[in-house]
């Protein structure tokens, strides 16, 4: 698991850390925050470049859209679902795992 300050998390500007040697995208939206892969499973762009709205995060390159909670693919041109993580906020501390 990786550790993150709760603190340290702007609303909706995603932070790419690294989970078991895997990159995951790390997100504050609303109440809650969420982890899932960094790399877009069309374009291998790293997703923590990518906006956030509406419960979903939009890769910078092509427009793929992946929803925050499932990983699922919103918007193509991907077609391929993003992996999910753990979160457990704790007081300020964020952890994220599989």
């Amino acid at each position: 698991m990786t550790n993150l300050k709760l603190s340290q998390l702007i609303e909706d500007k995603p932070v790419k850390i690294e989970v078991n040697g895997q990159p995951v995208c790390v997100v504050k939206n609303g109440e809650k925050v969420f982890a899932v892969g960094d790399t877009c499973s069309h374009s291998e762009a790293s997703l923590a470049e990518g906006e956030v709205r509406d419960g979903k995060i939009e890769c910078w390159l092509h427009g793929a859209e992946f929803d925050l909670d499932t990983g699922e693919v919103v918007t193509g041109p991907a077609f391929e679902p993003i992996p999910t993580y753990k979160v457990v906020i704790t007081g300020d501390d964020v952890k994220v795992g599989e």
